[in-house]
């Protein structure tokens, strides 16, 4: 069979990433030294990271974060009160695992929604589903969706994401419907996936700012208990020159 023939069986068997492979290895004559079985490794390699760099982007464009925002590229600075160590644990993923949250706070511009993002990115390249929502935009799509008779069928997708990230958290007041639904939704995600909420006013003062004791001892119970939480310091990113890490 010619290596024409098998290029044409690889794509024809949608293995595109190991005729690529393959074809690399026939254009440069420094592979021909190497055994054979290690060059079948590559191309085996080659297909395998191909479809997970496939998967990983697929799961990102439906995600629709905010930031791009790669893990490698986080800025440790001292006064950002961000642990290296803290943040090694958390880039490996255990607390999507275990099925436990992260409470992201700081001022405008301490790239708290970035480190949302970056945390959220580093669990679709795990695998896992995600996805991100604004608060305020979430609670009018749910509200919509209640309207239109589909509320149940939006509460099941959001319930399926492994990852949710709900960003700007007290930054507009609820109103007692969003904080019903807001509640809801939390309580769908208990024991199913992972919560990130980001938001400037530090948690102590969460339960002031849903304004209704009853239903914030109940969406802190859902969310505190079983979090990470996360208090950036420092100067505004902007300030010093890394706009693409703000966040508000």
């Amino acid at each position: 069979m010619s290596t024409t023939h098998i290029l044409e069986k690889l794509r024809e068997l949608r293995l595109s990433n190991m005729a690529a492979a393959l074809q690399q290895q026939l254009d440069q004559t420094t592979y021909l030294d190497q055994p054979f079985e290690q060059r079948l490794a590559m191309l085996v390699d080659a297909e395998a990271n191909g479809r997970d760099n496939k998967r990983i982007g697929r799961l990102l464009k439906m995600a629709k974060l905010k930031f791009n925002a790669p893990p490698e590229d986080i800025i440790y600075r001292p006064d950002r009160m961000l642990d290296r160590s803290t943040m090694g644990e958390l880039l490996s993923n255990g607390w999507v695992s275990r099925k436990q949250n992260i409470l992201l706070t700081g001022p405008t511009g301490s790239g708290k929604s970035w480190l949302g993002c970056c945390l959220a990115t580093q669990a679709a390249r795990h695998g896992h589903s995600i996805l991100y929502r604004r608060v305020n935009r979430l609670l009018e799509e749910m509200e919509i969706s209640r309207a239109d008779g589909s509320i149940m069928k939006l509460r099941q997708q959001f319930a399926k994401v492994r990852v949710m990230v709900l960003d700007d958290f007290g930054l507009t007041p609820l109103s007692a419907t969003g904080r019903t639904d807001l509640l809801e939704l939390l309580d769908d995600r208990v024991g199913a996936g992972s919560t990130v909420v980001i938001g400037q006013l530090p948690t102590s003062k969460w339960h002031d700012f849903i304004n209704d004791p009853a239903l914030a001892d109940a969406i802190l119970d859902r969310l505190i208990h079983t979090a990470h939480k996360i208090e950036l310091k420092g100067e505004s990113m902007r300030k010093l020159g890394a706009p693409e890490q703000i966040g508000r």
